[in-house]
């Protein structure tokens, strides 16, 4: 299969021994789709760095290329700058640059940068043009911004301060990737914007999930997702079949790609896959 659209995979470090043998299994099968690049989560003040850096080593042992999640929340430059050195040795060419939520218990201790913007701008001084960078981007609005042009003008600065791509908080409605990405392009701003995408398997974790972040789960979703109860095979099947419409619905109209959240989960990210057109 040729592939014009470029697709990537996002995975998180296992929290012990049965978990990353799920995750190796998991990675193995994705692997055979060919991704671009696997990204690699980075927990809150870094409660999991060391995990992210195990994880992205592994990633590279299974033969992909690696590009770990890295926030500046509670971190200090000096300890970006050995964070990047030890990536760049490591040969890792990508960053996907967060500001990071601010973990329970730190107070006022934001660290040293603020922003994504902030990190990006560090990245770029210390490491030049090394690292490919990766930010988010929030088609429905990121939960703190105090308003929609706000929350444009904060992802123009990630871009300014030298932002190659973006990869975009999951949605469930195409007309807000599209709409955000005609908003970007009108302010001047022409990087790769991949969206998203959250396969459904479990509807109380995806209502957790999408409370925090700020993503809107449609009525119609919830309400289908309500009626299935417990039906875990019922869910599954119509969470493909919605998220593969969706996803047949960005390529068509121009998505460069696509970026899942497999949450270390094989069966659902293929099935949605062996649905879509790619070439």
């Amino acid at each position: 299969m040729s592939l014009k659209k470029a697709i990537s995979l996002e995975f998180f470090p296992p929290r012990d021994i049965a978990a990353q043998e799920k995750l190796v299994r998991s990675a193995k099968q994705l692997l055979a789709l060919h991704p671009a690049y696997v990204s690699v989560t980075f927990g809150a003040g870094g409660s999991t760095r060391s995990g992210t850096a195990d994880t992205v080593r592994l990633m590279q042992n299974l033969g992909c290329d690696a590009a770990p999640h890295l926030s500046c929340i509670g971190a200090t430059r000096a300890v970006l700058a050995d964070i990047l050195d030890a990536y760049r040795e490591q040969g890792i060419k990508r960053i996907v640059a967060l500001r990071g939520d601010m973990p329970s218990g730190m107070g006022g201790d934001q660290g040293e940068l603020h922003y994504a913007s902030d990190l990006v701008a560090f990245i770029r001084e210390h490491s030049g043009d090394w690292f490919h960078i990766e930010v988010a981007g929030y088609p429905e609005m990121h939960p703190q911004a105090s308003s929609a042009d706000a929350d444009l003008d904060h992802f123009a600065r990630k871009v300014e301060a030298g932002a190659n791509g973006a990869i975009t908080q999951y949605f469930f409605n195409g007309d807000a990737y599209f709409d955000f990405v005609n908003r970007v392009r009108a302010k001047g701003i022409d990087i790769p914007i991949v969206p998203g995408i959250m396969p459904i398997t479990n509807y109380s974790q995806l209502s957790r999930f999408s409370n925090m972040c700020g993503a809107e789960i449609p009525r119609w979703i919830r309400l289908r997702l309500a009626d299935f109860g417990d039906d875990k095979a019922s869910i599954k099947a119509f969470g493909v079949d919605v998220i593969a419409k969706l996803s047949q619905e960005l390529l068509d109209n121009g998505a460069p790609g696509l970026h899942f959240y497999t949450l270390n989960n094989a069966e659902v990210t293929m099935a949605i896959w062996q649905q879509l057109r790619l070439d």
